[in-house]
């Protein structure tokens, strides 16, 4: 297959096309940087290996650009970007904060519990915004993800599949969590990151604001283990829906404009018909042929794994 007609690990066909061009991924992504923080050894390997503090949007943008690859990238690129964030991976310790143990962030346990943290959210917040409907498309997205965990070094048997592996793996992770006080960094840096002062009002009126949202979209254990009140669910959900809508009147071609670019990459090497968009979404629903299974145009099946070459 050529690089123009390569439609890269997922495909517009997929739940993973369309719902990662959406604005609220955002809130989704920090969503998931406030759970992540959670994991006690998760988040001591951040830490240790980070300089987040001092670069935190090239830190997000750099993320954003990872994401945007496996998606959107061709799979030679997507297999790359791969390649090199578990090259990164082998070469990081952290010191366990209770035992004092060296261990290397790439252990499975860690990996599984950063992917599953961030899928749950971008997951949670695509539905509760209004964006996914439908069981089916949701246990479909939950199975294409397990590409992304191989990415990164994970054995994609051994990811959840559907939602309901989804929040077992949660239930048996949850004895494991607590907020210490790395968790409290990274509580206190998400409110107020640091910004040149003549951005601060910016800050607070539009990523506070974000912020905000992204914590108070967590389950109620999170709010409990960070120590504060958890909102009540239906005034989230009304800010979640009432923040969808907003950001999604802006139009799209200008949302993409922002770095890095990887939707309007795909668009070019695709053709008009690659535009991701949430009616897709319905009409993808309507050839899923049952929970956690997608046929797809390229022949992919819940069972098959890409491997590079």
């Amino acid at each position: 297959m050529s690089e123009a007609a390569d439609p890269g690990l997922f495909g517009p066909e997929s739940v993973t096309w369309q719902m990662h061009a959406d604005p609220m991924m955002w809130v989704a992504g920090v969503r998931a940087l406030y759970l992540q923080a959670l994991h006690p050894r998760a988040v001591r390997g951040v830490m240790e290996n980070s300089d987040f503090r001092k670069d935190a949007w090239g830190r997000l943008l750099r993320t954003a650009n990872f994401v945007g690859t496996i998606s959107y990238g061709t799979t030679d690129a997507a297999e790359k970007a791969g390649a090199r964030v578990r090259r990164i991976h082998t070469r990081l310790k952290a010191t366990d904060p209770d035992t004092g143990e060296r261990y290397g962030v790439d252990e499975p346990d860690l990996l599984l519990w950063v992917h599953c943290a961030e899928i749950d959210s971008y997951l949670h917040v695509a539905r509760r915004s209004g964006l996914l409907t439908g069981d089916a498309l949701a246990d479909a997205y939950v199975d294409e993800q397990r590409v992304s965990a191989r990415l990164v070094g994970l054995d994609p048997e051994a990811v959840p599949a559907n939602t309901a592996q989804l929040a077992a793996y949660f239930d048996r992770v949850r004895p494991q969590l607590a907020a210490g006080a790395d968790a409290r960094d990274v509580d206190d840096f998400l409110q107020r990151p640091p910004i040149n002062a003549l951005l601060v009002p910016a800050r607070e009126l539009l990523w506070r604001r974000v912020a905000r949202l992204a914590y108070n979209a967590l389950p109620p254990y999170a709010h409990e283990l960070y120590g504060r009140p958890a909102p009540a669910p239906e005034r989230v959900t009304r800010h979640l829906v009432a923040t969808g809508k907003l950001l999604r009147c802006i139009p799209s071609r200008l949302r993409w404009q922002l770095p890095p670019g990887h939707i309007l990459k795909a668009m070019a090497r695709l053709g008009p018909g690659s535009r991701p968009a949430p009616y897709k979404l319905r009409r993808q629903e309507a050839i899923l042929d049952g929970p956690g299974r997608v046929q797809r145009s390229d022949g992919g099946d819940s069972t098959r794994w890409r491997n590079p070459g």
